[in-house]
């Protein structure tokens, strides 16, 4: 199932609200993502999920998680890391998942997609050092977003994570783990 955000239905925090301007835009068309404004901080928060597993799932579905999870992103950055540059340095929020770190059953698509993403904020955060740009790395659990509704479990408040995300790229965090779960299922790798 495809996601989509609307823009008019986010609750922005006090810290962000006066200059921040949501932007609705399909992250897997790129004459729109070449068409988006001038900024200083990319927010990159596109996210599906089809519940496709990679064996037997539908590779079309798999091909829509990577595209939206990870080459969307990566276009965005791409597009933006020049302006980013002439702005000063400016920074790059990639909302990702804890899901970066572990598989399941009916989720593994998404999960592949997500440590693609991993991945692609490290390699990214070491590419724009030299330009000033800070990449920070935001990692949750379930939070209640249009992605979530459908699923009667506990969920972050997202002006919650945002709160902590703005602290820790304000910080200058490479990564933020946003919740007590994701922080356990990150400190779990070494195990």
């Amino acid at each position: 199932m495809h996601q989509s955000a609307r823009p008019e239905r986010l609750r922005l925090p006090p810290c962000l609200a006066p200059g921040a301007i949501p932007l609705a835009l399909d992250i897997t068309d790129p004459d729109a993502v070449a068409a988006a404004p001038d900024l200083t901080l990319l927010v990159n928060n596109a996210g599906t999920t089809t519940g496709n597993d990679l064996v037997s799932g539908e590779l079309a579905a798999i091909q829509q998680e990577f595209d939206t999870n990870f080459y969307g992103p990566l276009a965005m950055i791409r597009i933006f890391a020049p302006i980013l540059a002439r702005n000063g340095g400016g920074g790059i929020l990639n909302v990702n998942s804890r899901m970066s770190w572990l598989s399941y059953p009916g989720a593994n698509a998404y999960a592949a997609s997500k440590a693609a993403a991993w991945s692609m904020a490290n390699g990214v955060r070491l590419e724009l050092a030299g330009q000033g740009t800070q990449v920070t790395g935001l990692y949750l659990s379930s939070t209640d977003t249009d992605m979530m509704a459908g699923w009667d479990i506990p969920k972050n408040d997202p002006v919650d994570v945002v709160t902590v995300a703005l602290d820790g790229l304000e910080a200058g965090a490479p990564e933020v783990l946003a919740d007590q779960e994701t922080r356990e299922t990150k400190a779990s790798l070494a195990a």
